[in-house]
């Protein structure tokens, strides 16, 4: 069974970083699509980054220049390094493997909550 466990989330105060990981196991890492979604109460879940396969990466406008996705393939793990945190990126983070055969997995979250 695919497995995707996310960790790192926490309370962290405005203007504070964080660092997201998700540990991927039981898929061939090397050839999945990573990234990065995420809710707010109340809200639609979001895209947030990607990293591809070939390690190209794409972000969200509202976070760009203040988060980045990398993979390590030797731990089958996806990061995601969050700086200059602000209140409304407060939400359930979710991890997520996809490829162009239609496989697509996802995390059980982890919350991140940006508050003073």
């Amino acid at each position: 069974q695919v497995q995707l466990v996310e960790s790192g989330g926490g309370l962290v105060q405005p203007g504070g970083s964080l660092r997201l990981s998700c540990a991927v196991s039981r898929i061939l890492f090397s050839e999945m699509n990573m990234a990065w979604h995420r809710q707010a109460p109340g809200n639609q879940r979001e895209w947030v980054a990607t990293i591809t396969s070939d390690g190209a990466t794409n972000y969200l406008n509202s976070v760009k220049g203040r988060f980045t996705i990398s993979r390590e393939p030797a731990e089958n793990t996806v990061y995601l390094q969050m700086h200059n945190l602000k209140p409304e990126d407060t939400a359930v983070y979710y991890c997520r493997a996809f490829n162009i055969f239609g496989s697509d997995y996802w995390g059980q979250g982890t919350q991140v909550t940006v508050s003073s």
